[in-house]
């Protein structure tokens, strides 16, 4: 990164952009390449005008030949660096907001004239001002500059902010301060600090060191939780809590399997072993057997936080506005990987781009837009995407590659319903070995795994009322009383089914 900036530099680039509220991080990349490139730098904010890099006082009253009470002018910095032709590079912190109004339109054209006057004496210039900014630039200014993205800090610098805080609590506090980790358990902790800056990773390591004395991998929902407060919550996503194990799910062998194989791959073992990150899957199956709770089965089995995205939530009355919207979802997906990203039911988003319709091509646009992100994004981000209807999808969102697999979550059989009801029961505080789960399974014949647990809590009220503790009884008069959408809509299960038996893995 250092390198590349360098180069720019020594091309002879005017202005270079850098828009990054890590502001410590970003001077400390300028300096260093200004350094390999055998420049000076200097550095300009409104309140401490423009300084020697380290230094804030050169001759007196005078900053960088600029006296003191006019240093904090950018136009009067700007004449400066014109006039005396210093072969250095000039770090100006948030310039943009002053490029506005009468002041910023003489400020935008001293930019121009020093950009004409770099380019004037072509490959002699020894000047460039890299322009530090935490939001946007104006396009009246953005327009004359080459952007440069210094990007999240890396592995290797959040595994420093870990061993430093860790240090210098240590020696700070007077008292004992426990690390229990193990190298791999580590490397989940400085996966989980991706996405933010030097000073809000040391900070939230400090928290959790703080809070009882240690640092150990029980620490790592805490860093979860105080990452998602740190970035904030868009409207389109939400942080959902990924606390289902496997054993939690009855059945879906061939998907527990599946995630078994995957759970360690975006570690850097390996990423050494030339694996990469997987991308996500596909859940196509019938309502009610399990797919929302793969989600979570899947962030607790790769310890990466669950973001949920609502699809009913992008679309807005206002022209652009619903793009913006998924965009806005998918960066802050992006700042919070590593992460478990879900589209819950996906075909209610963009049901209308398979075919015509009346919304004037946004759904197509909409899913044009998560389809380039999903063959071009390089972040370490599982998608998984659950459906119900697979008429409704488009069909280039089935192709090989956008998905890892597609797997097919059909209704459970005997065997599996036995499981579930056991589940349930064990999770409500009764005994599975009393009740008599064959005949149990036997009656609940197509029905799925949420009708069955919804039969257990039918079943708990009427047992509560007679005043009788819960039994097999119970349970199979609630499965008696209750019509299995298997049977309320036959027809489109079976089709569903059917469609499903040669295209997709059985889950």
């Amino acid at each position: 990164m250092t390198l590349t900036l360098q180069r720019l530099i020594e091309a002879g680039h005017p202005l270079i952009a850098i828009e990054s509220s890590d502001e410590t991080r970003a001077e400390g990349i300028v300096s260093e390449a200004a350094k390999l490139a055998g420049r000076k730098v200097r550095t300009w904010s409104v309140t401490e005008g423009l300084l020697e890099a380290g230094r804030y006082r050169l001759d007196g009253d005078r900053v960088a030949g600029v006296k003191r009470a006019e240093a904090n002018k950018p136009s009067e910095a700007l004449r400066h660096i014109i006039d005396e032709n210093e072969e250095a590079v000039y770090l100006f912190r948030d310039l943009g907001p002053h490029c506005k109004g009468t002041a910023g339109a003489i400020l935008v054209r001293l930019l121009r004239d020093f950009v004409r006057s770099v380019n004037a004496r072509g490959a002699t210039s020894t000047q460039t001002i890299v322009l530090l900014e935490a939001a946007p630039l104006p396009p009246e200014l953005a327009r004359h500059t080459v952007r440069f993205e210094i990007g999240w800090p890396g592995e290797d610098e959040l595994l420093d902010v870990v061993k430093q805080t860790y240090r210098r609590i240590k020696r700070q506090v007077g008292r004992e301060i426990k690390a229990q980790l193990r190298p791999d358990e580590l490397e989940a902790v400085v996966q989980t600090l991706r996405g933010l800056s030097i000073a809000e990773a040391g900070r939230l390591v400090a928290d959790v060191i703080l809070e009882d004395d240690s640092l150990s991998f029980d620490d790592l929902p805490k860093i979860v939780e105080g990452k998602r407060l740190l970035l904030g919550q868009s409207g389109t996503l939400e942080t959902i809590a990924a606390d289902v194990m496997p054993s939690e799910i009855g059945g879906l062998a061939n998907l527990k399997a599946w995630l078994a194989r995957r759970e360690r791959a975006f570690t850097t073992d390996a990423r050494d072993f030339g694996i990469d990150p997987p991308r996500g899957l596909l859940l196509l199956g019938v309502p009610g057997c399990g797919k929302s709770l793969c989600a979570k089965v899947v962030a607790q089995s790769t310890q990466m936080p669950l973001l949920r995205l609502d699809p009913g939530t992008l679309y807005t009355k206002f022209i652009g506005e619903s793009e913006s919207q998924l965009r806005r979802a998918l960066q802050q997906a992006e700042s919070m990987a590593p992460c478990v990203l879900w589209i819950d039911e996906i075909e209610k988003a963009f049901a209308s781009a398979s075919a015509s319709s009346a919304d004037g091509g946004l759904s197509k646009r909409m899913f044009g837009t998560l389809l380039s992100w999903m063959q071009d994004h390089r972040h370490p981000i599982f998608l998984v995407a659950t459906a119900n209807d697979i008429a409704s999808l488009p069909p280039e969102l089935m192709r090989k590659g956008r998905f890892d697999e597609v797997f097919f979550v059909d209704l459970p059989k005997a065997p599996e319903r036995e499981q579930i009801l056991g589940i349930h029961l064990a999770r409500r505080d009764r005994d599975p070995a009393t009740f008599d789960l064959p005949a149990l399974a036997a009656a609940s014949e197509g029905f799925s795994g949420s009708e069955l647990e919804q039969a257990i809590v039918a079943a708990l009220f009427d047992a509560f009322a007679a005043g009788q503790p819960l039994a097999t009884e119970h349970v199979l008069a609630a499965l008696r009383s209750t019509r299995a959408l298997s049977q309320v809509s036959r027809e489109s299960i079976a089709a569903l089914r059917a469609w499903a038996s040669d295209r997709c893995v059985p889950a």
